[in-house]
């Protein structure tokens, strides 16, 4: 294992960057005109400035090009190094594909192409789900389903995370929080190279949520929303599913991606199959999201995006738990006890708008 100097590095240098970056994105992206304009479906009522995912990849990047100068990253073998590689080229690809986007608004179709290309390239350099489970089964070879199941979720994450960017601070609380529990599980499992990148996604996030968070001064627009998600889950699988077959937690290991990011993922599901059940293009944008359902309930701003981020603690305290890291399970019943006084606040909040 590496030092913690390491950790503390990309952490911090990553939050200062973003932190010290994101208004100046803010003032070029005023003076160009890259603005997202209010409509029908958003939220936000004056155009905001769409660039902060320049200043979250910055930061991030910085970091640990940082920690790799300082040899943070250590002698990986070979395959581990390819992995490495894959997901921090991975991430270059999907921002430059959101950026692209949010510059010259591209097709859905084209934006899911590249995406599409981008995976199975990655894929290639070994950042590969290669085991599934399934309750009361043991570990299931993928074979050849490896590939398009590593696209699936390379993609769907990167998208999810996008569609949960709809409230100020939302989706930066969100991946911050998951690139936390996704740190300290990757340091359970000895995955030190996935833990940096992690620590690092996790400074970037909170910096950002200073300009961020509700009232929100910048967005992160598709570049920052697709970058930290395809991050996410390529740190999910070469820290977490990768290692499967080599712990005696195998089975628990290749669930835990699953539940750390469970909120977008679900959010995401749910809404496509809304969409189909009513005979709508899955990719139809709509006001179906959890965030939506809680602010048409009357529940303020700040208090949904909260509820969501205890929700999000929550499913990852249980992967803490499940992973049978030391007091584990006594965070995930302290993450409970927020969830639940959060859902109560919710509950009492939709009854006086009944009312």
């Amino acid at each position: 294992m590496l030092g913690e100097q390491y950790y503390l590095i990309a952490f911090f240098l990553a939050l200062v960057v973003v932190w010290w970056l994101t208004p100046i994105v803010k003032r070029l992206g005023l003076k160009a005109g890259y603005v997202d304009k209010p409509n029908e479906r958003k939220m936000h009522q004056r155009p905001m400035v769409r660039l902060g995912g320049v200043a979250i990849f910055a930061g991030s990047l910085v970091a640990l090009l940082t920690v790799w100068g300082l040899g943070g990253f250590g002698l990986l073998p070979t395959p581990k190094e390819w992995e490495v590689w894959g997901v921090a080229l991975g991430g270059v690809a999907f921002f430059s594909i959101g950026l692209i986007d949010d510059l010259l608004n591209l097709s859905a179709v084209s934006r899911l192409v590249a995406q599409i290309g981008v995976a199975a390239l990655v894929w290639s350099m070994g950042v590969r789900i290669e085991f599934l489970t399934l309750p009361f089964f043991d570990l299931i070879h993928l074979h050849w389903l490896s590939l398009p199941i590593t696209i699936l979720w390379l993609v769907g994450m990167a998208n999810a995370i996008n569609w949960i960017d709809g409230l100020d601070g939302l989706a930066a609380g969100v991946c911050g929080i998951s690139a936390v529990v996704l740190f300290v599980l990757s340091l359970f499992m000895e995955q030190s190279a996935a833990a940096l990148i992690a620590a690092a996604l996790a400074g970037g996030s909170l910096g950002f949520l200073r300009y961020n968070f509700n009232p929100a001064q910048i967005f992160m627009g598709d570049g920052g929303a697709y970058f930290m998600g395809f991050t996410l889950a390529g740190v999910a699988i070469i820290g977490l599913v990768k290692v499967a077959a080599v712990t005696t937690v195998a089975v628990t290991a290749v669930l835990l991606p699953y539940l750390v990011l469970a909120v977008p993922i679900l959010d995401m599901s749910v809404v496509i199959i809304s969409r189909i059940l009513k005979g709508k293009s899955p990719f139809a944008a709509d006001k179906g999201h959890l965030h939506h359902r809680l602010i048409k309930a009357g529940i303020s701003h700040r208090l949904t995006v909260l509820f969501i981020y205890a929700l999000t603690l929550w499913a990852g305290s249980l992967a803490l738990g499940f992973s049978n890291i030391p007091s584990g399970w006594g965070f995930a019943i302290g993450a409970t006890l927020l969830l639940i006084y959060l859902g109560w606040q919710v509950w009492c909040n939709s009854r006086k708008v009944e009312e």
